[in-house]
């Protein structure tokens, strides 16, 4: 719909599974919602204020803003990249909604299953999905008649933003592969247990829906504020309004995301292919090719190679994967740099003062190693001798064999992020306590005293659904938008909660995981609270905390000498955060996109539950065909069995050795120990900022920079320079300098980079890389060393 260029325009609402409707079913006006003059003209109502009266931002022919005049902050982005403008008329699930949503949906479940068994990894993005449907959905657009009746059901009207976006989150929801068929491979693989297909099945459910519900009841504290930013979505939302407002406000937006896009898709081929020396240029590495201290300090182009100090990289694939440099918020970035910079000095440090017998084992590594190794012969621990009848740990063996060792850097990734742990904990307590106050509510004995008490129940909750939480200061300026439709009612999102644990009580229990019911209702608390912790962490900073090994500790505490109940803990302690963060994260791209929120709940439920059933049709047939090669150390360059590896050996490690390795006296005590300092950390530097408030040190995040002290440890490191370099120009020099540049085309060039990235790399793994069983190499050549380092480093056999 054309909007006013000086105003906002008009809002019809209609009665639909996300439309909110008066009393007498017909259209909505400001009236009825109760909205005063600045809310009827924030959800687009046309009332007696001009939009300039309003206090609201005006847009030129070309969909900008007025001109800010300082530093662009978080209230202009929500405010200018992403418009206060919403049309509620406009048709959200049509044909070509359920035709693409369930399409990608199919393919998304399909691919990330097949993907977690090859060595080859295939992601498939959030911009991925949203540039593939967009692309669709023109099509579809086109090609479908609209004439008649048929026509005018299949193709009713032009290919609009909120059908776009049902598309995208329906899709995103059934692509990130369930943690569910890393559990049922590794029972299958490693321990001769099989599920029948029913209960692999409803444990795909429960495990997923399960951080579905704790997050569906967390909104007040996740989505509607607008310090909860999610960065993440910032691309996605502003590549979606230039696709899909009015042609001539956006010509120079479509213009830049198209040159950007192209270009960007050319250049990979380069260094993904043909010359992936510009993965990693190392001057150090290119000067001393023969020296083993400097792979470690200076390489980075391979993985696990080393820290990748100061060298550049030119491939975007790195220098984002997935998480562009561009969105993070520039406190985020600065204490990743502190914590980055922290890292290399600590591992180093650690490595060449031989802490925990560092040097008798690879400088990065994250298997476990026997306590035999040397520094010339690194030996994997044999974990298959020390387990015993019924998947317990047989004490005899391990005397035998000897209590595994980490390499000492991926030990001290452990120990950081067991501190970042409660860092999050106090510093979101000191910093944000009026966004988590509602989610900590729950806990408050007075709540917990409710609960016991049947009296207070109200058993006629489904009567209260149809009216929306009222607008709080603090909530995010497009929440106001969000009025003008139906609620998602928390009882419906408690439902989901409930039988989840249902349902996940009764598959252990028939599936025989020995994890006990308290057990579960434990791993749940832990998902709650991480679900709290980190996803407002990632809300707030845009990282990504992975925390596995912390749950992986607490179940092993728990359920001691017992790897198949960790990893029944883990799944249904981390996997449900994973799932948890991923609906919230959602919910805010519904909320920018002004999606109903019922809407927003269909497609999630639905994307979920096909991609849960893919997920275990392609693991069951990957299992049963390559059962050999999966169990293999070396696989083959189709099928791999790393993945599934790894989390036994994690599970083995954790769930049966965690009082052996990680209880006071042991060797790696303060695995456990961190944990108390981490509560510790972030008070100074908040006494600071209370006594010096103009100072700032507010924007550092203590959690931050002690969680990326061990970032290092895994991976292609020589994209952390580029990272931060880019980061920085973007989010201090032209945000600062050039406001209104960076608001129109920071987050337009970021998704243009991300999306023209995703596309080419998913042709390359299929057409070269191995991704349809025949990888094709390019020549070899000074550019393209494939006996060694990509960057010419020294090569270290470990």
């Amino acid at each position: 719909m054309a909007m006013n260029r000086r105003s906002i325009g008009s809002v019809h609402v209609f009665t639909d599974i996300g439309s909110s409707t008066g009393a007498d079913g017909g259209i909505v006006t400001a009236e009825k919602t109760g909205l005063g003059d600045m809310e009827k003209t924030a959800i687009g109502v046309k009332s007696t204020p001009t939009s300039e009266e309003a206090g609201l931002p005006t847009y030129d022919i070309e969909g900008g803003t007025e001109d800010v005049h300082h530093p662009a902050n978080t209230q202009d982005i929500l405010t200018h990249t992403i418009h206060l403008e919403d049309d509620p008329s406009l048709n959200a699930l049509t044909f070509r909604t359920w035709f693409l949503g369930i399409g990608l949906s199919l393919f998304g479940g399909t691919i990330s299953a097949i993907y977690y068994f090859k060595p080859q990894t295939v992601v498939v993005s959030v911009v991925f999905l949203a540039v593939i449907s967009y692309m669709l959905g023109e099509f579809l657009a086109f090609v479908i008649p609209r004439r008649g009746r048929i026509g005018r059901w299949l193709n009713p009207h032009p290919f609009n933003s909120k059908e776009h976006v049902a598309i995208i989150i329906m899709a995103n929801a059934a692509s990130i592969s369930a943690l569910g068929i890393e559990l049922l491979a590794v029972e299958r693989l490693y321990y001769n247990a099989k599920l029948n297909g029913a209960l692999s099945i409803f444990l795909l459910f429960s495990s997923q829906f399960l951080g579905y519900g704790i997050a569906g009841l967390m909104r007040r504290t996740l989505v509607f504020p607008k310090r909860m930013l999610w960065p993440i979505n910032l691309p996605v939302n502003a590549m979606l309004e230039t696709l899909h407002r009015p042609r001539e406000e956006t010509r120079k937006g479509l213009k830049v995301f198209g040159i950007v896009f192209a270009c960007i898709f050319c250049w990979e081929i380069i260094p993904e292919w043909i010359m992936p020396i510009l993965t990693g240029v190392s001057i150090f590495c290119l000067a001393n090719q023969n020296s083993a201290t400097f792979t470690n300090i200076f390489g980075g182009a391979s993985g696990n190679e080393g820290l990748g100090l100061f060298s550049w990289c030119f491939d975007w694939q790195y220098i984002s994967g997935g998480y562009s440099p561009l969105y993070y918020p520039m406190d985020s970035l600065i204490s990743q740099g502190i914590g980055v910079s922290f890292c290399v000095v600590l591992f180093a440090g650690a490595f060449y003062t031989n802490l925990w017998n560092a040097q008798n084992f690879p400088f990065l590594s994250q298997v476990l190693f026997s306590g035999a190794s040397n520094s010339t012969n690194p030996i994997q621990w044999n974990q298959t001798s020390v387990i015993g009848a019924n998947n317990i740990i047989d004490q005899a063996a391990l005397a035998v064999e000897g209590l595994p060792w980490f390499a000492t850097t991926y030990a001290l990734n452990i120990l950081v992020t067991d501190i970042s742990v409660t860092a999050s904990i106090t510093h979101l307590c000191l910093y944000f306590w009026p966004e988590m106050r509602e989610a900590c509510a729950i806990l408050s004995p007075t709540s917990l005293k409710r609960l016991v008490q049947p009296r207070t129940w109200n058993l006629k909750f489904w009567k209260s659904s149809g009216v929306p939480d009222e607008n709080q200061d603090h909530y995010d300026p497009h929440y106001k938008l969000m009025l003008a439709y139906k609620p998602c009612p928390d009882w419906w999102y408690g439902v989901v909660l409930v039988l989840s644990i249902v349902v996940a009580l009764i598959v252990l229990y028939k599936g025989d995981s020995t994890l006990p019911w308290w057990g579960l209702l434990v791993s749940s608390l832990i998902a709650y609270l991480c679900i709290a912790v980190f996803g407002a962490m990632q809300a707030i900073t845009g990282i990504n905390f992975i925390i596995q090994p912390v749950v992986q500790m607490i179940g092993g505490y728990i359920q001691p000498g017992n790897p198949v109940a960790n990893m029944y803990f883990t799944l249904y302690g981390y996997n449900s955060m994973i799932q948890g963060n991923l609906l919230s994260q959602d919910l805010k791209l519904a909320q920018y996109g002004h999606l109903a929120p019922r809407i927003t709940f269909t497609m999630q439920m639905m994307g979920t539950l096909i991609g849960a059933v893919f997920n275990y049709i392609m693991m069951n047939s990957i299992v049963d065909n390559q059962r050999d090669i999966l169990l293999s150390v070396e696989g083959t360059n189709v099928w791999s069995g790393q993945q599934p590896q790894q989390f036994n050996s994690l599970a083995v490690a954790w769930g049966g050795l965690a009082h052996e390795l990680f209880s006071v006296g042991r060797t790696y005590e303060w695995m456990t120990l961190g944990f108390i300092l981490g509560f510790i950390l972030p008070v100074p530097l908040y006494l600071c900022h209370r006594r010096w408030p103009q100072v700032g040190f507010n924007n550092i995040n203590t959690a931050v920079i002690v969680y990326y002290g061990g970032f290092l440890c895994v991976g292609i490191n020589s994209s952390l320079m580029a990272f931060f370099a880019i980061g920085f120009t973007s989010q201090w020099y032209i945000r600062k300098k050039y406001p209104n540049l960076f608001l129109k085309y920071n987050y337009l060039v970021s998704a243009a980079l991300d999306g023209g990235t995703s596309v080419i790399v998913f042709i390359l793994s299929f057409a070269l890389f191995g991704a349809a069983g025949n990888e094709v190499n390019f020549p070899v050549y000074w550019g393209n060393n494939l006996n060694g380092n990509f960057d010419r480093c020294l090569y270290l056999d470990n």
